[in-house]
């Protein structure tokens, strides 16, 4: 098979099948009953013109058989004159006359068979274009409710195919936010433990951060305690200022030791 034999015959199966598709069983159905209408129009038309040729024959020979009859009555007048050749004239053209109806008469009768059989053929044709328009509107009546059937199934499957693809984005949406939150979890479990550095707490581990935070409660300590000495010896100079904060009267703090002697037996005094 040579290869342009090849090509048409794809070509054409191509085309055959892009046909099939196109194809409408309704407008097909609707374009062959068009056209056994056309054919029983001209079978009609046909008839119509084998009758007009029928009438036309009948009117020229009752044209001839009047014609025949005068040219009879005028032999018979002729005898009676005495006129033999003028009768004998009135005859032989009355004999034409005859030929020609016997001629007419023969053409009649193909005619009318011809007529016969054009009325039993548009009788017959009548019949069969009236069975295919029932068959038709039956068939076309099938064919909408089967293409409505069958568009009903498509949206059916359509939603049902929208709703499958629906609960597949709500599933992956659900999932993708599960690792989300599963994520952001575990980034705060190492934020806590310092498996993994703070972008603001500069780095460092657990063991690290409690030892800075021991080695600062100790300065804070040492610094409260030179405090706390201070406030003390303050308070055994007389006419020593009190630090900010310290109400007079009262002791420095809890290291401080109270002054003995008469200023305790002054100071019970004045309470009593």
């Amino acid at each position: 098979m040579s290869v342009m034999k090849r090509l048409s015959g794809i070509v054409q199966a191509k085309a055959n099948k892009a046909l099939d598709k196109a194809e409408n069983p309704a407008d097909m159905l609707d374009l062959s009953y068009e056209k056994q209408m056309e054919n029983l129009t001209k079978v009609r038309r046909a008839l119509a013109d084998v009758a007009t040729a029928r009438k036309r024959l009948e009117l020229q020979a009752t044209q001839l058989q009047a014609q025949a009859q005068k040219l009879q009555d005028q032999a018979k007048q002729a005898l009676g004159q005495g006129q033999e050749d003028l009768a004998r004239e009135a005859l032989a053209r009355r004999a034409t006359l005859a030929e020609q109806l016997e001629s007419l008469g023969t053409q009649h009768q193909q005619v009318e068979a011809q007529q016969q059989q054009l009325e039993t053929t548009a009788s017959r044709l009548q019949a069969q274009v009236d069975a295919f328009r029932t068959k038709k509107e039956t068939l076309k009546a099938s064919y909408t409710a089967s293409k409505a059937q069958a568009s009903i199934g498509e949206a059916v499957s359509g939603i049902s195919e929208s709703m499958t693809d629906a609960g597949m984005t709500l599933d992956r949406a659900q999932d993708k936010i599960a690792q989300m939150q599963a994520r952001a979890g575990a980034i705060d479990e190492l934020l806590d433990t310092g498996a993994l550095p703070d972008a603001l707490g500069g780095g460092g581990d657990d063991i690290q951060k409690q030892l800075d935070a021991t080695s600062k409660a100790g300065q804070v300590d040492a610094e409260l305690a030179a405090l706390k000495a201070q406030i003390g010896a303050g308070a055994a100079e007389p006419g020593t200022s009190l630090p900010p904060g310290a109400a007079p009267g009262t002791n420095g703090g809890a290291g401080s030791t109270p002054p003995s002697g008469n200023g305790t037996a002054t100071s019970e005094g004045g309470n009593a």
